[in-house]
């Protein structure tokens, strides 16, 4: 299987790399599944972009978190910047056994995206405290056991492959839905959170009916 988005993390995040994923995140609404290549991490995070052109990197990788489509990524050796933005936004994550997640390079500034924010957001801040102020790599074996990563294997296009085979399984609506109600249950209070469960409810009645019905 082809990688519908490659990301180079050593490279500069350019307006034509934030058209890249806005294209992969509109075939993927199509398709019902992106497949993404990630990889690297930046020499020197301070000649990357303006805070404009990070803006709608951010947007776009916001986009992607949101789809209505499963994705699935596979990550390599070093992992930052860029690269470690795109592993966090996605469903699924493979890594394979020498892969390290990079906060940022020893003596240089913090990337200005959201990786800090969803890595707290995925693992809380006791467990990536010291790779967020001390800069320690997560290797891939500690990202394992903090969840975020959901396979190490030495034959990562093989496990792409089963992986993307059983995402093929679920319908893309309510993926989505089932996406929300998962980020909403970390960001939003009950009350908040409670009328979107409950038209999500709602929803899963109606269908079980209208199949139900449709069944006799």
């Amino acid at each position: 299987m082809s990688f519908g988005l490659e990301i180079d993390g050593s490279g500069h995040l350019t307006p034509s790399l934030v058209h890249a994923v806005e294209a992969a995140c509109a075939e993927a609404e199509r398709a019902g599944l992106l497949a993404v290549s990630v990889a690297a991490a930046p020499d020197d995070t301070r000649t990357y972009a303006d805070v404009a052109l990070v803006s709608k990197w951010e947007r776009a990788l916001r986009r992607l978190e949101r789809l209505p489509a499963t994705t699935v990524s596979v990550a390599s050796g070093a992992v930052g910047g860029i690269a470690l933005d795109t592993l966090l936004a996605t469903d699924y994550r493979i890594v394979t056994p020498d892969t390290r997640l990079e906060i940022s390079p020893d003596g240089a500034a913090a990337w200005p995206g959201m990786a800090l924010y969803r890595l707290v957001q995925q693992t809380g801040i006791a467990p990536i405290r010291r790779t967020v102020l001390l800069g320690h790599p997560l290797t891939a074996a500690k990202a394992m056991a903090l969840g975020l990563v959901d396979e190490i294997t030495d034959a990562p296009l093989a496990a792409l492959a089963v992986a993307t085979a059983a995402a093929g399984l679920r319908s893309g609506r309510e993926l989505a839905i089932r996406r929300r109600l998962m980020h909403d249950a970390t960001t939003t209070s009950f009350e908040e959170a409670l009328g979107a469960h409950l038209a999500a409810c709602d929803r899963m009645l109606r269908q079980t009916s209208s199949d139900s019905g449709a069944s006799r």
